[in-house]
């Protein structure tokens, strides 16, 4: 067998079970609000942020398989958000009006085939809050690779979640302010995109996904200009006004600071005043 890259090289497998993730969040809404028959057979607002997920997904390596399991007929308010994110879709039919639609069982049958065909995958993602992910687990941590899950507060089994290395609950990587919290009855919207240039807006998404990744405030040039490739493939600096991306890192100097490095320049976010950096001007 070939042994698989560094853990940089490393590639992520990405699943959703996405009808239990946003039945999740309706019911956070409001109890009822997507359990009853009648409410769960029609179009479906959305509600999930699904580029906050896939940007996990990208702060852990480039994403090799990004799948998403549900009955897709009553979901498609998502299209434009699912094909911007290339997410393949799985159509799966519920058996019956009342039946489980079984997404988790063949969620997890294909997860444990696309790990044992591919061996540069490194890290799997489940986004779903369900015990039925339990055995899945134990197979993917035997087979040496890292799993990472992803869940609504409120309905994610507590044993599922002890299962994985890491496991993330979906309303912080949204965002969601603490009074839209499940149970307030509050209406949990995802988090907005910051009104600034988009070029500045995707560094600091890179920044902020790398930081919180590594552990460490400072981050690598080549790091960040990778991740925003994950990110957003089409990005080119040209198309922003600057030469290059050290050219873009140099326009940035009242947002970030830079030192040299063993290997590469290191970048870190300015800190507030008060805390050892000047007060920053507000990105508009």
């Amino acid at each position: 067998m070939r042994k698989r890259g560094s853990e940089e090289e490393a590639s992520v497998a990405l699943y959703w079970d996405f009808e239990n993730l946003h039945a999740s969040l309706c019911e956070a809404r409001q109890e009822g609000a997507y359990s009853k028959q009648d409410n769960r057979f029609r179009v479906q607002e959305p509600l999930v942020d699904i580029q906050a997920v896939v940007e996990l997904a990208a702060s852990f390596g480039p994403i090799a398989i990004n799948r998403a399991y549900c009955n897709w007929q009553y979901f498609s308010r998502y299209r434009d958000a699912l094909l911007q994110s290339a997410v393949e879709l799985i159509q799966l039919f519920p058996p019956g009006g009342s039946a489980k639609n079984g997404a988790d069982i063949k969620l997890c049958l294909d997860a444990m085939e696309d790990i044992g065909r591919h061996e540069h995958i490194g890290t799997v993602i489940i986004v779903g809050g369900d015990s039925d992910f339990m055995p899945v687990s134990q197979k993917v941590k035997a087979a040496g690779r890292r799993l990472i899950g992803v869940g609504a507060r409120q309905s994610t089994n507590r044993h599922w979640a002890k299962s994985c290395h890491e496991f993330r609950y979906y309303e912080n990587l949204a965002g969601m302010p603490d009074d839209a919290a499940p149970g307030t009855g509050q209406a949990a919207q995802p988090l907005q995109p910051l009104q600034c240039d988009p070029a500045v807006d995707i560094f600091r998404r890179a920044l902020r996904l790398l930081t919180e990744t590594q552990g460490d405030a400072w981050v690598s040039q080549a790091a960040i200009w990778h991740m925003i490739k994950r990110l957003d493939s089409t990005f080119d600096p040209k198309e922003h006004g600057h030469a290059n991306f050290l050219a873009m890192l140099e326009a940035f100097d009242a947002l970030v600071e830079v030192r040299d490095g063993e290997a590469d320049l290191m970048v870190r976010l300015r800190q507030p005043a008060g805390r050892g950096g000047p007060e920053l001007e507000p990105l508009h």
